[in-house]
């Protein structure tokens, strides 16, 4: 299930918002003769991409082998045919599942189907690290909301930036080449990304990932007074954008983004986005980018917080990850 787990995480940058999942086939002597993962949204899943791999081998009897795989098979047509029928047509002794799928139109059946038709399933094998593995698609299922990500930088006196009136007033630097890096690998890790309007009007970023493996995320503003120009660089290029101006509660911006099928989402600011959803609970996890050297005396506040852990330390700039268990409103 380790080595499932590993397959499954080269999907990463491509598949949501399907969920990440790794399959290997293993003899009656315990050699693993076939690997697949699900590799990109729309495409063939783990079991199908591992027993065509066996297939391509030129492996037919699988009778006597044992397919694990980190999530339950599905059972129902989407963009694929059910995995299920797969795994019927083929009749390996056994399936060993990592965890159960959330998504409804699985949740279960799937593992049924296949002890029905005779066939040993185990499941639960490494549960908690498959689901950490799809955290995400975990959240959207399970309680009907994206994973929600706050990322900051700020200096270490505690400030975003230098309070500016106008978008020719350069904005305050305080990540490097490095850690910038790094925030585009969370953006290609997450399927959307969010700015409040003064951060659309003063930084007019086109919050794109250009450092990083993988697609753009979705783009969410709000924009409350209708006063963002078409020519804003966040409507810039092939990246969807989707706007709130009517209604901008953050319970509702929630659900509408859980509807659209929207697992996951990076919010960068500003300031008084921020804080806003740190008041409201209703957040998963903070990543804080500090340079430890760098203080301005006087600007836009960072949202007060107190820093936890022990960071990491990059490029000369503290970084602070922490998850927050209490989750839900």
């Amino acid at each position: 299930m380790t080595r499932c787990l590993q397959l499954a995480r080269m999907g990463e940058y491509y598949v949501a918002p399907n969920p990440m999942v790794g399959a290997l086939l293993f003899d009656a002597e315990g050699k693993i003769i076939a690997e697949g993962w699900h590799e990109q949204f729309g495409g063939p899943h783990a079991e199908v991409n591992c027993f065509a791999h066996a297939e391509q081998r030129g492996y037919r009897d699988f009778r006597e082998m044992t397919l694990v795989v980190s999530l339950e098979p599905c059972n129902h047509y989407g963009k694929t045919p059910p995995c299920t029928e797969l795994i019927l047509r083929h009749r390996p002794r056994r399936v060993v599942v990592g965890s159960l799928d959330p998504n409804p139109l699985v949740a279960g059946l799937g593992v049924a189907r296949l002890r029905e038709a005779g066939i040993e399933v185990v499941t639960d094998v490494l549960r908690d690290e498959c689901r950490e593995l799809n955290k995400r698609f975990f959240m959207l299922h399970e309680h009907h909301r994206p994973y929600v990500i706050q990322k900051w930088a700020q200096t270490a006196d505690g400030f975003l930036d230098r309070v500016r009136q106008s978008k020719d007033e350069p904005v305050l630097r305080i990540s490097t080449a490095v850690t910038k890096r790094i925030v585009h690998k969370m953006r290609a890790e997450n399927m959307a990304i969010m700015v409040g309007t003064r951060t659309a009007l003063l930084d007019n970023p086109a919050l794109l990932n250009t450092h990083w493996a993988g697609r753009n995320p979705i783009r969410v503003v709000l924009d409350r007074k209708h006063v963002l120009p078409p020519d804003a660089r966040i409507f810039s290029g092939d990246a969807e954008t989707i706007v709130y101006s009517d209604n901008t509660e953050w319970d509702f911006v929630l659900r509408d983004l859980a509807e659209r099928g929207i697992h996951s989402l990076l919010v960068e600011g500003g300031a008084t986005l921020l804080e806003t959803i740190l008041r409201s609970g209703v957040y998963d996890e903070v990543h804080v980018e500090v340079a430890p050297e760098m203080t301005i005396g006087e600007g836009v506040p960072a949202p007060r917080i107190a820093l936890r852990g022990m960071p990491q330390q990059i490029d000369g700039r503290l970084l602070y990850e922490w998850r927050e268990e209490h989750g839900e409103a």
